[in-house]
């Protein structure tokens, strides 16, 4: 195998550095005290209060692996405090959400645990030291709807503020869905185990052969095989490294619990295009961590990212930390990210196209609307409408706006039967009263209940705590002005 370079645009370039290296090495040296040196190291040089939530995933498995071995050290009470804080979190996550997975296991769906609930689901007694305040859940394509209308029944939220009306026509369309419960549920429901650009319908099939069955909190569910779990590691972790900064740690682990497949990893690398942030994790873990990788497979997946030309540069961007990056290559980082994230928004639109109706601003302000605001507001046809075909709705409505930029957002439902999401963007910063016009065609038989205009938060909190955060994002209660209803010609 040829020697890796920390210079661009080898792997090493890519490679953990400075803070972020020195944390993972007190989590993963297997000298316990040249890691104990590391741990205390950092310690004397940062302020756990001032760095952010990656480095408190490190901190919690550096202080369950020292405990009081730490003891001495001046920050040793905070980290503690630290550890048992986010332990405690963790546990109150999967508290919550354990009602809605027995609930999906009990209605027949079969749930695969995913990044941390996997490894604490394989050894209970990592969630000591493994953060996971939300849980990441695979279900099969057919199970989605079963597994939503679980999660539906038991109140929980969809994270980006749409209705189950508007969502659930859509869920073949969606990779994942994030949903909130209470303070701590968190839920991710996956159908697709790998982001869009990593999709290979071969191996979405072959990752559910290959699972093992296993208990969490009294319920069977299934664990990714530990190729699998290697594999999603370096999948998820290479494309947002500095998000998540313990996927380096569960790849790791897995592979130090042996019977990792080398070979179904290397397929999998291959089929889900992920060579070159395996070839940052792995010849990583192997040159700096002395995590036992064959030498035979660090070829293969070198070889192999060697051989993806263009596309590797762009995943070595992802892959670096972006705490590393400066300048053209911060820049070149986050246009290569708003890339990706450009071309799943146009194969979800594809695979589901949303109609949307465009809000245009009314110079004058209509006089007479017959109700007071509200975040819902019914709609009634006219009788003399024609059965059956289109009729073209016009809706005026009055807002109060708050003096913030934002999104407004609404929806056009019909009991279960979404029709058009309501949609308009404020530019200015200046508040006080608005009106908008929105018109589009809709089929009135396609509806199984009542018409109704239901205003919609542009995102979706857990706790809506901050004044600032309802004027930027949450649901605007409006005035119906006026309806205007005519057969579409």
């Amino acid at each position: 195998m040829r020697r890796i370079s920390r210079r661009f645009p080898d792997y090493g370039w890519a490679w953990p550095t400075r803070g972020l290296d020195q944390l993972l090495k007190a989590v993963l040296l297997p000298d316990q005290q040249v890691a104990h040196a590391e741990a205390a190291s950092w310690l004397d040089s940062n302020d756990i209060d001032l760095v952010e939530f990656r480095e408190h995933r490190l901190l919690a498995a550096i202080a369950d692996r020292f405990g009081k071995a730490l003891s001495s050290h001046p920050a040793y009470p905070r980290l503690a405090g630290l550890q048992k804080m986010l332990w405690t979190k963790s546990r109150l996550a999967m508290r919550e959400a354990e009602p809605a997975l027995l609930a999906m296991v009990d209605a027949g769906v079969s749930v695969m645990l995913l990044k941390g609930a996997s490894r604490i689901a394989t050894d209970p007694a990592a969630q000591r030291g493994r953060v996971a305040h939300d849980i990441d859940i695979l279900v099969a394509p057919d199970q989605m709807a079963t597994a939503f209308d679980v999660l539906r029944k038991q109140d929980w939220k969809v994270s980006n503020g749409v209705t189950p009306q508007y969502l659930r026509p859509r869920l073949a369309s969606l990779r994942s869905m994030n949903f909130f419960k209470g303070s701590y549920g968190d839920i991710d429901l996956h159908q697709l185990a790998y982001d869009w650009s990593q999709v290979d319908a071969t191996d979405d099939e072959a990752i559910w052969r290959r699972a093992q069955p296993a208990r969490f909190s009294n319920m069977d569910v299934f664990v990714p095989s530990q190729a699998d779990r290697v594999a999603l590691a370096i999948g998820h972790g290479g494309l947002d490294a500095h998000t998540h900064s313990d996927w380096l740690v569960d790849s790791a682990m897995a592979i130090r619990a042996g019977d990792v497949d080398w070979d179904v990893f290397c397929d999998v690398a291959e089929r889900r295009k992920i060579a070159v942030p395996s070839a940052v994790a792995l010849t990583y873990l192997e040159a700096e961590m002395s995590t036992p990788v064959p030498l035979e497979t660090l070829s293969r997946i070198v070889a192999m990212a060697d051989r993806s030309t263009a596309s590797r540069i762009v995943s070595l961007l992802q892959a670096k930390p972006r705490i590393d990056l400066k300048g053209l290559t911060w820049l070149s980082r986050g246009m290569a990210k708003q890339l990706r994230m450009y071309r799943k928004s146009a194969a979800r639109e594809h695979a589901a196209p949303s109609i949307e109706w465009r809000g245009r601003r009314l110079s004058r302000l209509a006089e007479g609307a017959a109700n007071g605001s509200a975040l819902l507001q019914p709609i009634t046809l006219p009788q003399s409408l024609p059965a059956g075909g289109e009729v073209v709705i016009d809706l005026v409505v009055k807002l109060d706006l708050p003096p913030v930029r934002r999104r407004i957002e609404m929806e056009l439902n019909g009991g279960e039967h979404h029709f058009a999401r309501l949609r308009y963007r404020k530019l200015g910063k200046g508040g006080g009263e608005m009106m908008l016009r929105f018109s589009g065609a809709i089929r009135p038989e396609d509806a199984d209940g009542a018409l109704a205009l239901v205003a919609r938060p542009s995102r979706q909190f857990r706790e809506w705590e901050h004044a600032q955060t309802v004027a930027t994002y949450g649901a605007l209660p409006f005035q119906l002005v006026s309806v205007k209803v005519s057969p579409r010609r």
